[in-house]
């Protein structure tokens, strides 16, 4: 058994008056100041502040809003800063689900981090969604997901392609019957998930037919958004490992 005083604090003693003093942080809606509370309780959104600032500081969400194919004409629209917004605090939050958003409809703490007026409904989500052109969207993403990992594509690294097998218990677009041995006989899709090795950086994820489970040939999409931000060719700085996990 530990007696007093025998386990040593992880802040030093000279920093503990620092931590005690709020200090600056700057958003996409402005500066606040934050400081440590050992006795509040910890919750989930706590730390949206400091991702936050990780959004201002790389130019991250102003790009992201100012690029966006959504727009609206007229004063009776939703900002797009808002429909944005709500849609990424929702994700944050770990929802799946439009239903989900209205979880985050009474939060009037958050949203004034990514400069929003406020958060909407799930049904302004959903058909700001649908007003998105596929082609237009998909390029609009794909470009910011690139800008995000272009400085680090200069290097020779190694591209893992995890194939997982997701059966399906509804109609869904794609969905198709093939060898399943968890689920026989049940639809699925194939998850390609496109990963940089040992670094736990994501470059993207596909979902494509039951059918199509093998890794090099269904990669044209995501290795041609990769191509164009690497410094030399794909095939030569990709050393290729395939895990096909069913």
């Amino acid at each position: 058994m530990l007696e007093e005083g025998s386990v040593r604090s992880a802040d030093p003693e000279g920093e503990r008056f620092l931590r005690a003093l709020p200090w600056p942080v700057d958003t996409p809606g402005g500066r606040y100041f934050a400081e440590f509370d050992d006795e509040a309780p910890v919750t989930r959104e706590g730390q949206l502040l400091f991702f936050a600032q990780f959004l201002h500081a790389g130019g991250r969400w102003e790009r992201f809003v100012s690029n966006t194919p959504l727009h609206y004409v007229g004063n009776r629209g939703s900002a797009v800063v808002d429909v944005l917004g709500t849609a990424t605090l929702s994700i944050l939050c770990g929802h799946w689900r439009y239903a989900h958003i209205n979880s985050v409809r009474g939060d009037r703490l958050n949203p004034p981090l990514l400069n929003m007026s406020g958060t909407v409904s799930e049904d302004v989500v959903r058909r700001a969604m649908g007003r998105i052109e596929e082609s237009a969207g998909m390029e609009w993403l794909n470009g910011e997901l690139r800008a995000c990992v272009e400085p680090v594509l200069s290097q020779p690294w190694i591209l893992d392609i995890d194939v997982t097998i997701k059966p399906i218990y509804g109609q869904q677009q794609g969905a198709e019957l093939g060898h399943n041995p968890h689920k026989p006989g049940r639809p699925s899709h194939a998850y390609h998930s496109y990963l940089m090795a040992n670094t736990r950086l994501c470059l993207g994820v596909e979902v494509l037919q039951r059918q199509r489970t093998c890794g090099p040939p269904c990669t044209a999409g995501t290795l041609g958004d990769v191509g164009q931000a690497a410094a030399h060719p794909v095939a030569d700085a990709v050393a290729w490992r395939l895990q096909l996990r069913q």
